[in-house]
C-alpha cells in the first residue's frame, strides 16, 4: 500500500493511493486501514503533506562507512542517535529555506522508517512487527553549525530541514533499496541500504532500549556518501527504489 496525507479543497486527511487516485481513509492508518465513504480524489489535484505526524524524529548518524569517511569521522561502534524537532518537517514540493545563520547547508537523502505500533524494548527478531512502512527523507544539515556546536540540535533542527514523503510505502525490502539524491538533475549521492552499518532491525532494537516509539514516529536511517551544498534556486530529489521521489526546491529565507 501507498499511504498519503493530503489536502484537497477544504478537507485534509490520510488516503490510500490507487493508480492516479486517492481513496480517503477514516483516520490515521497505523492501528488499521479503514476506508472512508468520501469520494476519491485525483492524485494530481491533491496537495501532499508530510505523510505522518511524528511525536519525534529519531535520526542515525554515520550509518554508512563511506559517509563517515568523507567527514574524516570514525565509524560508530554502536548507533549514533540524534533528534530533529517535528517543527522541521516539510511536505513534498515545499521549499527548503536556507537560514542566514549558516554558510554551508547540505542535503542528506535517507530511507525513513515509519513506526506502526507503540513499542519499547523490541528484540531484533521482532523489529519488523512494529514497522508500518517506509518513506523518503532529507536530513538537511547546517554543516558549519554542526562542526561549531559539537552537538547537532541546532544544525539539524531549523524549520524546513526535514523534507518527508511523498507517501508511506508498506511493501518494501529495507535492506535492498537504492538511495539516490540529485540536485538540479545531477546525481550527488548514490548508495544502497545493503551498506548500512546497522540494519533497520538493529536500529529499532537499539533505539527502543532508550525511548518509547509511538504510532507515526519516524526513524531516519543514515545517509550515503556524497552530501553536498545547497543554494537558493536548487531543486533536490531524494529517490528510493520501491518508494518513489521526494522533490523540494531551495529558497533563501
Amino acid at each position: 500500500m501507498r499511504i498519503v496525507r493530503y489536502e484537497h479543497q477544504t478537507s485534509r486527511g490520510y488516503g490510500l493511493v490507487e493508480g492516479d487516485m486517492i481513496r480517503p481513509l477514516a483516520g490515521p492508518p497505523f492501528d488499521g486501514v479503514r476506508m472512508s465513504r468520501g469520494a476519491a480524489v485525483p492524485l494530481a489535484d491533491a496537495r501532499l503533506l508530510a505523510p505522518c505526524e511524528p511525536s519525534k524524529i529519531v535520526c542515525i548518524g554515520r550509518n554508512y562507512a563511506a559517509h563517515a569517511a568523507e567527514h574524516h569521522a570514525p565509524v560508530p561502534t554502536e548507533p549514533l542517535i540524534f533528534l530533529k524537532p517535528p517543527s522541521a518537517l516539510l511536505a513534498p514540493g515545499e521549499a527548503i529555506e536556507l537560514t542566514p545563520l549558516s554558510a554551508q547547508i547540505e542535503h542528506e537523502g535517507e530511507l525513513v522508517v515509519v513506526i506502526g505500533r507503540r513499542c519499547r524494548h523490541v528484540p531484533v527478531e521482532q523489529a519488523f512487527d512494529v514497522i508500518f512502512g517506509y518513506t523518503c527523507g532529507n536530513d538537511v544539515t547546517a554543516r558549519d553549525l554542526q562542526r561549531k556546536d559539537g552537538q547537532w540540535a541546532r544544525a539539524k533542527g531549523f524549520d524546513t530541514f526535514c523534507p518527508l514523503g511523498p507517501w508511506i510505502e508498506t511493501d518494501l525490502d529495507p535492506m535492498h533499496a537504492a538511495v539516490t539524491c540529485l540536485v538540479n538533475d545531477v546525481v550527488r549521492q548514490q548508495g544502497t541500504t545493503a551498506d548500512l552499518i546497522f540494519s533497520v532491525a538493529q536500529l529499532i532494537a537499539y533505539v527502543t532500549q532508550v525511548m518509547t516509539l509511538e504510532l507515526g514516529d519516524i526513524m531516519m536511517t543514515g545517509t550515503p556518501a556524497g552530501v553536498g551544498p545547497l543554494q537558493a534556486g536548487d531543486h533536490v530529489v531524494v529517490r528510493i527504489s520501491g518508494i518513489g521521489e521526494l522533490r523540494n526546491p531551495v529558497v533563501s529565507s
